[in-house]
């Protein structure tokens, strides 16, 4: 969003105040009267309703089947952002929060990726992209290693902890259960893809650094870390020459954006493609959650990269 856009939409906040106190753009995850957590897309809600439970309110911004990248702000979504007790952003990911959180939340918001050590961020960018001008400190996508998750949890029972302190045990509980399920699932990983045939994780945009990382595997981008930036011929011709020097079968591609890039690397090549969820958001109507499409991932990396 442009600044001068929003300095005017923030201007309207005092008007939809009392509007969104009990509702909004955004899904709810419970009635509680407890602490209102913002939470800028899907993974950081599952967070933080797995800490808080029923003692907090959970607002996730990004609604199902949006992409997290493109997100614009309503009036009420900035409202909602002022008066929570706590934000929960990643800095780079989304512009439009990013710009709202140095508006109108700079003191209540938590960047949960702050103890994090964070990957390179390597984009594919052509001149005279639309993405040239962005600049990131790292990648962002540190929620597909579950070990991280963990760390997001612990920073968000901190934070609310200190926001209301009667709730400390419950937030305690929370952090321990998502720490338990956390480690399950890592452990699911390891041991699901420990005999892998191929290693090389050609995916159609860079989201899956921090899961190839924990995992052994070597992610190979079509596109860089933005899923809107186009690859330019010469990367895709790079790319099907690689699909074909290392024997790999399968292409990913993701359920919140359009598959044509790896669909024109599979026909090129003759590999298959298969969906790689990176969890930036549910699909809508989905009835899954974190812990089930990381299941879905792992099975679809399985029978993609040949695991016994």
């Amino acid at each position: 969003m442009r600044p001068a856009a929003f300095v005017a939409l923030t201007a309207l906040t005092g008007l939809v105040l009392a509007a969104c106190a009990g509702s909004g753009d955004g899904a709810d995850s419970t009635d509680s009267d407890g602490p209102t957590v913002v939470a800028a897309f899907y993974p950081l809600a599952y967070a933080a309703e797995r800490i808080g439970g029923d003692q907090i309110f959970v607002v996730d911004l990004t609604p199902p089947g949006a992409e997290p990248h493109d997100l614009e702000l309503s009036p009420s979504q900035v409202a909602q952002i002022a008066e929570a007790d706590l934000v929960l952003y990643i800095p780079g990911l989304q512009p439009a929060i990013d710009e709202a959180i140095t508006q109108v939340a700079s003191d209540h918001a938590l960047d949960v990726t702050a103890q994090i050590p964070l990957l390179p961020a390597e984009e594919h960018i052509e001149d005279g992209d639309e993405h040239a001008d962005e600049e990131l400190s790292g990648d962002p996508h540190v929620w597909l290693n579950p070990l991280n998750m963990s760390i997001i949890g612990q920073e968000i029972r901190d934070r609310l902890s200190a926001i209301d302190k009667t709730g400390a045990d419950a937030f305690a509980s929370g952090s321990a259960e998502l720490d338990a399920s956390m480690a399950a699932l890592n452990t699911e990983w390891l041991v699901g893809t420990a005999t892998c045939r191929s290693r090389d994780l050609v995916v159609s945009h860079e989201a899956f650094a921090y899961l190839a990382a924990q995992y052994n595997f070597v992610q190979v981008g079509i596109a860089g870390i933005s899923p809107e930036a186009e690859p330019s011929p010469a990367r895709l011709a790079d790319i099907a020459d690689f699909v074909r020097a290392n024997d790999v079968t399968t292409i990913y591609y993701e359920t919140l954006v359009d598959p044509k890039v790896a669909q024109t690397v599979a026909e090129e090549t003759g590999a298959a493609t298969a969906v790689l969820d990176p969890i930036e958001g549910l699909a809508e109507g989905s009835t899954q959650d974190y812990v089930t499409l990381m299941q879905a991932n792992l099975a679809a990396v399985q029978a993609g990269q040949g695991c016994a």
